[in-house]
C-alpha cells in the first residue's frame, strides 16, 4: 500500500512544498497529493516538478481539484485541460473532482443524465492526456451513497472514469465501507482516509468550514481514534501493494498527527505480514 499526504492539509500554513516534501520523505510517505490551488500558485516555479520530487523518492499520485460540472461547455473544457496539463507536469495519473454540488435524493432523473453526460465529456479530455478522472464519494453530490455512486459509474460509462473512495464519507452516507468497497472495487483508483469523533461532528467537514482559516476543527481525530473503526477496512486494502491512499487531515498539529497516523498504518501492515521462515543450508 502506497501512502501519501495531502498538501491541502497545509492550506493555512506558511510552509513551502520543499518543507512538505522533506517531511514526507522523513516519515515514510511515498507521495504527495497535490491540491490544484497549490499547483496553480507554483506555475512560476518550473524547477518544482515531477523530476525534482522523484529525486526525493516521492511522486504525485493525484491532483485534487473542483472541476465545475455545472459550468458551460467551454468553461468545463478549458478548466479540465488546465488541470490535465498540471497533472502532466507532476506525472500524476489521476485528477479528483466531484459529481455536482447536490445530493442524489434532490436531483431529478434528467439532471442526473445531464451530469453523467458532462462527466463523460470531461473523461474524454482526461483520456486524451492519458489520465483518469476520479469522482469522490462525498455528501451533497451524486456520489453520496454507494447505490448512487454505482448508478453514476454505469451512467458515465467511460474507461477513464473512476472513484476516489473517501471512506469516512461512505460511512457518513449510511453504507458499510467494507461492503461498499467490495461492490465498487473494480472502479476505485484512490482512497482518502480520515476520521471523526462521532456522527454529530461530521459537519466539521463542510467545505465552508474546512476552508475557513477561522473554522472549527473540533471533532476531527487521528485515524485510529475516531468513531469509524478503520481496522476491518484497512484489512481489505492493505495487502495490495499498488493500492494508493492519502491521509486527508484538516485539523491542527498536522505534522504530529500525520507522523503518528503513518507510523500506525505501517505497524498495522507489518502485523498482517506472515512471518518469514528461516532456511538453514
Amino acid at each position: 500500500m502506497k501512502v501519501s499526504l495531502c498538501t491541502i492539509t497545509f492550506r493555512h500554513h506558511l510552509i513551502s512544498l520543499s518543507e512538505i516534501a522533506g517531511f514526507a520523505r522523513a516519515n515514510d510517505f511515498q507521495g504527495i497529493e497535490l491540491w490544484a490551488a497549490h499547483g496553480r500558485n507554483m506555475a512560476q516555479m518550473p524547477d518544482r516538478n515531477a523530476d525534482w520530487l522523484s529525486s526525493l523518492g516521492l511522486c504525485v499520485p493525484m491532483v485534487s481539484d473542483y472541476l465545475p460540472v455545472e459550468a458551460d461547455r467551454l468553461t468545463r473544457e478549458h478548466l479540465t485541460k488546465e488541470v490535465c496539463r498540471m497533472a502532466r507536469r507532476w506525472r500524476a495519473g489521476k485528477i479528483r473532482t466531484f459529481a455536482g454540488n447536490r445530493g442524489s435524493a434532490s436531483v431529478s432523473a434528467d439532471e442526473r443524465r445531464s451530469i453523467a453526460a458532462r462527466l463523460r465529456e470531461m473523461c474524454a479530455i482526461t483520456a486524451d492526456f492519458g489520465l483518469h478522472l476520479l469522482v469522490e464519494t462525498h455528501p451533497k453530490t451524486l456520489a453520496d451513497t454507494a447505490a448512487s455512486t454505482l448508478d453514476l459509474i454505469d451512467a458515465v460509462d467511460h474507461p477513464a472514469f473512476a472513484i476516489n473512495f473517501d471512506t469516512l464519507h461512505v460511512w457518513e452516507g449510511g453504507d458499510d465501507p467494507v461492503d461498499a468497497h467490495r461492490r465498487m472495487k473494480a472502479h476505485i483508483r484512490h482512497y482518502h482516509l480520515k476520521n471523526i469523533r462521532g456522527r454529530a461532528d461530521l459537519g466539521v467537514f463542510e467545505p465552508a468550514n474546512v476552508y475557513a482559516a477561522a473554522g472549527t476543527r473540533d471533532g476531527m481525530t487521528p485515524l485510529f481514534k475516531g468513531a469509524f473503526d478503520y481496522m476491518p477496512f484497512l484489512a481489505e486494502i492493505a495487502d495490495e501493494p499498488e493500492t494508493e491512499v492519502s491521509l486527508e487531515w484538516f485539523g491542527p498539529d498536522c505534522m504530529d498527527v500525520l507522523r503518528t497516523d503513518r507510523r500506525e498504518i505501517a505497524e498495522f501492515v507489518e502485523r498482517r505480514e506472515p512471518p518469514r521462515l528461516s532456511v538453514n543450508f
